[in-house]
């Protein structure tokens, strides 16, 4: 099947055949849909806190953080800001010259709200002679976005979004990835040192570079704290290959095998190298101006103060069960704090003798740790917290997305589509056991819940394999907790007029 020019591009990417076989083997058989349980809720999977209950686990975060452990903020900042854009590339080919959409009216009204209006105005007095308010009262509307979106002008439409202007400052703007940076002094400093580590594609790499070396300054004189910011980019050996319609490897007009990027899903390889107590995880465009800023803040000190809280007591539990001095009766309490604080059930276990109940016991404890924020549904797409059946007869909290769920089961899709919560990707995450040792995370990957979707290449179609996602599949087989956490702390940037949000302005 594969010719020896094949077999290079494997080597080179650090593939073997076998693995591309085993993915061509999943275009075939498809992946199975989830077993699931329930739509998580306040009481079932999902912990609220009142104010007295926060206000402790901040405590405890900063007691934690006081003994200098090693902390990293994880951004996965790679995706490029082109879909951002869509409607306005579409306004650019469109067969009209003035907005007619209701999209491209809200752009163009309220044009001077965007923190980038200063300098695409001055891009458009360069090279179309006039600024941006001139440009619009002459009718040359396609000729602003041009500056906006083309290499000539701002070139925002191959940009990656960590490096857009989003907000606006007294005599000043900043993108993402600087809020990024504010963020990380405000929650996740230890020692003084924030540590905050961004994936990147390659090509956008020295830009993310040139950035941050210019405005660490800046923000380490306001914050009095040492950054130390790293970057990697998704590892080549995480590519999958392309497939056809029917389910063959797709090549190139030249003959060459076509491979696409892993999906995000790739990333728990990125996550892998990182070696640190606890990281938090949050996506690029998932931030806000400093005014607001007050509940993202609070919050993600909550989810790890009861990150590290349940870390502690797993710890302590393990410790008991490596002793052998323990009775029957703190396996019955280990068995409450797995089954209520874990949230991960098994009603097999209560036939099970008590050597075999300890085996079991460490094997649920002694596996990486996650807490994920939660906000209550409000339409937006995407993934939601569940519980769901695992392999081994247990239940336990998941992330899932839609395409994990058998739509031809209604009582299934009721439960997607009446679920209280969404998934805004608040994640905090422990890597390391109770002896101080990494976790491999490859070792707790499903990779039964990979996704296969329909795309095109040169006008034909092919179809794409993603990797289990980072926090779906990728993280199956930790103990995750789910916590609700306000509205507020999630605001995605998904479109340009997201900006003009009333959280983003």
């Amino acid at each position: 099947m594969f010719t020896q020019d094949d077999l290079k591009l494997f080597e080179s990417k650090g593939i073997s055949a076998a693995q591309v076989e085993s993915q061509l083997e999943d275009f075939k058989n498809g992946f199975p849909f989830l077993k699931l349980k329930a739509a998580a809720a306040i009481g079932n999977g999902i912990l609220a806190c009142d104010d007295a209950e926060c206000d402790n686990y901040v405590s405890i975060w900063e007691n934690y953080k006081a003994e200098g452990k090693d902390i990293v903020k994880f951004v996965p900042a790679s995706g490029a800001a082109s879909r951002m854009f869509k409607d306005l590339f579409a306004f650019v080919d469109a067969g009209y010259d003035a907005p007619t959409t209701d999209f491209e009216k809200n752009f163009f009204g309220h044009i001077h709200q965007f923190a980038f209006f200063n300098q695409l105005d001055a891009v458009c007095q360069k090279n179309q002679g006039c600024g941006i308010d001139a440009l619009v009262e002459k009718g040359e509307y396609k000729a602003v976005v041009k500056n906006l979106l083309e290499e000539t002008g701002l070139n925002y439409g191959q940009l990656p979004k960590g490096l857009l202007e989003f907000h606006t400052y007294a005599g000043t703007t900043r993108t993402p990835v600087e809020e990024h940076l504010v963020e990380g002094a405000l929650y996740a400093g230890s020692k003084g040192v924030v540590a905050i580590h961004f994936t990147v594609s390659h090509e956008h790499r020295a830009l993310f570079e040139s950035k941050i070396k210019a405005v660490l300054p800046v923000y380490e004189k306001e914050f009095g704290v040492k950054y130390e910011v790293s970057m990697s980019e998704q590892l080549p050996s995480t590519d999958t290959i392309a497939a056809n319609v029917d389910n063959t490897p797709f090549r190139d007009d030249k003959g060459r095998l076509v491979f696409r990027p892993g999906g995000h899903g790739a990333l728990i390889a990125n996550l892998n190298n990182i070696d640190a107590d606890i990281v938090f995880v949050k996506n690029i465009d998932n931030v806000v101006p400093d005014r607001i800023k007050d509940d993202t803040v609070k919050y993600k000190k909550v989810l790890a103060g009861v990150l590290v809280a349940l870390q502690k007591q797993a710890f302590d539990y393990l410790q008991q069960l490596e002793s052998g001095s323990y009775s029957h009766d703190t396996l019955e309490k280990i068995i409450r704090f797995v089954q209520r604080d874990l949230c991960c059930r098994n009603e097999d276990i209560k036939n099970l003798e008590d050597a075999d109940l300890v085996i079991y016991l460490k094997n649920k404890l002694n596996r990486p740790m996650r807490v994920c924020g939660v906000v209550k549904n409000v339409g937006e797409p995407g993934g939601g917290p569940f519980l769901t059946y695992n392999s081994d007869g247990s239940v336990s909290s998941q992330i899932l997305e839609s395409s994990q769920i058998d739509k031809s089961n209604q009582e299934y899709v009721d439960m997607f589509v009446k679920g209280t919560h969404f998934n805004p990707v608040d994640l905090v995450c422990a890597l390391k056991d109770c002896k101080g040792d990494k976790f491999d995370l490859t070792r707790y990957v499903d990779k039964s819940t990979g996704f296969i979707s329909s795309k095109s290449k040169n006008g034909r179609e092919l179809k794409a394999l993603e990797l289990p996602g980072l926090w779906n599949g990728a993280m199956s087989d930790w103990n995750t907790v789910f916590v609700e956490v306000p509205l507020s702390t999630f605001n995605p940037v998904k479109t340009v007029n997201d900006l003009l949000r009333e959280q983003h302005q």
